[in-house]
């Protein structure tokens, strides 16, 4: 297996994660909030709890197949996140049930004078649940700056897969790295009767001015990544290495690590790097379609966006 693409560990506040409330105290405009409680009824995964105000919501629910599990797309009519802009999006999944949460269009981060835009999420998986999140691209574009914050707590038996992809927006000038900073922090937990016990604290901090990333060192000359995280209590050694010889396939630079196990779950997180979305997309769709296929016997996903 190859060694894993570094990745900045900015460790920030420490591993506690922030309630949206006081969030909305420090000043910050709240944009848009998004709630969604998924529960199974009539052998169907769906909404039983659904709120959404200012400038995130998600579109009515459909079923891509016979499995049970439910789909939703979220929106933001405003189309694109500006400074100082607070989302925050909570998702509680029960048990047994079954959720896609994907969006409706590309993330796009415009300027961000004086602040960051920001998006918290907040995930809860019931036993036996399982949620896909695939959002389509984030964009940083010149002088932008975007902080994700994701917590997620899982069930021994739940199983979580996540997928995203960072691409350089278009500048005025041609050249690509002209945001600020982009920092994405996600925080894992397994929680059982025990208490909680933390899985992974996974940080990655781009910031091209320091960084220089055009160059070889941080991101090897690459414009694109992509990472890949999947905690189930199947997730095992020879997957992450079933993971990385399929990721030999692609045009891009690949590493798999693997989390210790906790109550007889782990974790692995696959980063790559590209110079094209597209290629990152078909690779991380590739490796989410052989879980799919193989946990569920689902096919690969087709979201029928475009």
């Amino acid at each position: 297996m190859r060694t894993a693409v570094p990745a900045s560990a900015d460790q920030g506040q420490g591993s506690e994660h922030e309630p949206h409330a006081a969030l909305a105290s420090l000043g910050r405009e709240v944009r848009g909030r998004l709630e969604l409680g998924v529960s199974v009824r009539g052998g169907r995964s769906v909404a039983v709890r659904q709120f959404h105000e200012g400038a995130l919501r998600v579109l009515r629910p459909h079923y891509l197949d016979e499995s049970g599990q439910v789909c939703y797309v979220m929106v933001n009519p405003g189309g694109a996140y500006l400074g100082a802009d607070l989302f925050l999006i909570d998702v509680e999944v029960e048990a047994g049930a079954d959720l896609l949460l994907t969006t409706q269009s590309a993330t796009k981060v415009y300027r961000t004078p004086g602040s960051f835009a920001e998006q918290r999420m907040s995930v809860r998986l019931g036993e036996c649940s399982r949620v896909e999140l695939v959002p389509d691209q984030l964009i940083a574009y010149r002088e932008a700056s975007y902080r994700q914050n994701s917590r997620f707590s899982l069930h021994p038996t739940s199983s979580l897969v996540m997928a995203e992809v960072i691409t350089p927006g278009w500048s005025p000038d041609g050249a690509s790295f002209k945001y600020e900073e982009v920092r994405l922090r996600n925080e894992i937990w397994i929680e059982d009767e025990n208490g909680s016990k933390l899985l992974a604290l996974d940080n990655l901090l781009i910031r091209p001015p320091v960084n220089d990333v055009t160059g070889m060192g941080f991101m090897e000359g690459y414009s694109h990544l992509g990472s890949l995280v999947v905690v189930d209590p199947r997730v095992d050694q020879a997957l992450a290495d079933e993971l990385d010889q399929i990721a030999r396939d692609f045009d891009a630079y690949t590493g798999v690590s693997l989390t210790a196990a906790i109550a007889g779950t782990a974790g692995l997180v696959l980063r790559s790097l590209s110079n094209s979305t597209e290629e990152l997309n078909k690779l991380l769709g590739t490796c989410t379609g052989v879980l799919r296929e193989r946990w569920y016997g689902q096919g690969p996903l087709n979201l029928r966006k475009y």
